[in-house]
């Protein structure tokens, strides 16, 4: 006789999820139904329901890793009414479309009830000066709705829904089918009804008995201060109808924005360069400075050098959640005049004596760190 943790295909230390979860998986593939002619696969499955009724259950698990197959005394087999399978059948079953009974007179209602309606997505491009200090925007959505010549009922008005003759109001239709192990019933969505239980003798000639219309819908949208690209908002309630009276679904609006011209956004965090003069940044000077609120003066110290990062805190894009503010990172660029008269040349020649610079002073420098720095 095998070994039921062989048969399960699972390790003798293995969880009861681990167990359970094995077995569902062997049920599933071996089951007759879905091997019909299939002897090898008949007898897998009742060594999967033997093996499983003894390793599923504590007590007789720890009989069997005691003494054996003999410890159990054939307490494993096929159980027809399925004992203590339970939900794990009623699972497994659901492959076929509804779920199995016993044979013994088991009914369950499967009436399909309100369902909430579709998500809907609409994609909005915003300018960046739109996205920092937030704005409100109307938005045009096309959507199903409830009919409004019906109320969503699909039904003519003055007319009523009559219960299915097929399944009388249930929603599903059973059927019985023989296997090996006893008589199943097979339970599915009623093909007459499509689960709701009734059927429109006379439809409404709005939305031909669906009980919905499409309709455009603008929709005013308020976009907080400080979103960004890849922002989502969510409306509830603007989505498609929804389902048999259930509630409608959500709208979500993912946000773009454009890129400026100038700021460049990084978070909250706004960066961007200003050019100087030669002169400005040999003397430090007061230049302005663009902000999110407006031009500001800002002084510079002598000697500043290209490249050189300052800070303004608290001057960048508002946080969406309303606490607090980035900042801005400014570069400055150093502008160096193209055209010189001759006498700018002639004060910046006496300049550069006076301070003993010259190129080659630049350059024999320059080399010389480049030595240093690879070893010639």
């Amino acid at each position: 006789m095998k070994d039921y943790y062989e048969i399960l295909n699972i390790s003798k230390n293995a969880s009861e999820d681990e167990i359970k979860a094995s077995f569902r998986t062997l049920a599933k593939k071996y089951h007759p139904d879905l091997n019909p002619n299939d002897k090898e696969a008949e007898q897998r499955f009742k060594e999967i329901n033997e093996a499983y009724e003894v390793l599923g259950d504590a007590d007789k698990r720890k009989k069997y890793d005691t003494f054996g197959h003999a410890g159990v005394n054939g307490q494993g087999g096929y159980n027809q009414d399925f004992g203590g399978f339970g939900d794990i059948f009623d699972d497994i079953f659901d492959i076929f479309g509804g779920g199995f009974g016993s044979g013994y007179g088991q009914t369950s209602s499967r009436r399909r009830g309100p369902s909430k309606g579709a998500d809907l997505r609409y994609n909005l491009n915003l300018d960046f000066k739109e996205a920092v200090f937030g704005i409100e925007k109307e938005i045009q959505i096309r959507k199903s709705e409830n009919c409004g010549n019906c109320d969503g009922t699909g039904v003519k008005p003055g007319s009523s829904k009559e219960t299915c003759g097929k399944c009388n109001g249930s929603g599903e239709v059973r059927y019985a089918q023989q296997s090996p192990f006893g008589q199943f019933v097979r339970v599915a969505t009623c093909d007459e009804c499509n689960g709701t239980g009734e059927i429109i003798k006379e439809k409404c000639a709005n939305c031909s008995g669906t009980g919905k219309e499409i309709k455009n819908r603008k929709i005013k949208v308020k976009i907080p201060a400080g979103v960004d690209t890849g922002s989502i908002i969510s409306i509830q309630g603007e989505g498609e109808a929804g389902e048999r009276g259930g509630p409608s679904g959500d709208l979500f609006i993912y946000i773009t924005v454009r890129e400026h011209d100038v700021f460049k956004r990084k978070g909250n965090d706004i960066y961007f360069t200003v050019p100087i003069s030669f002169v400005e940044a040999s003397l430090g000077a007061e230049i302005e400075i663009p902000t999110l609120d407006g031009t500001i003066k800002y002084s510079i110290p002598e000697g500043t050098q290209t490249g050189t990062q300052f800070r303004l805190k608290n001057k960048g894009v508002p946080n969406v959640r309303g606490i607090g503010k980035g900042d801005i990172y400014f570069k400055v660029k150093v502008q160096v005049p193209k055209k010189l008269t001759e006498r700018q040349k002639e004060i910046l020649k006496q300049f550069a004596k006076e301070g003993g610079e010259s190129h080659k002073d630049v350059k024999k420098g320059f080399l010389g760190k480049m030595k240093d720095a690879f070893g010639n």
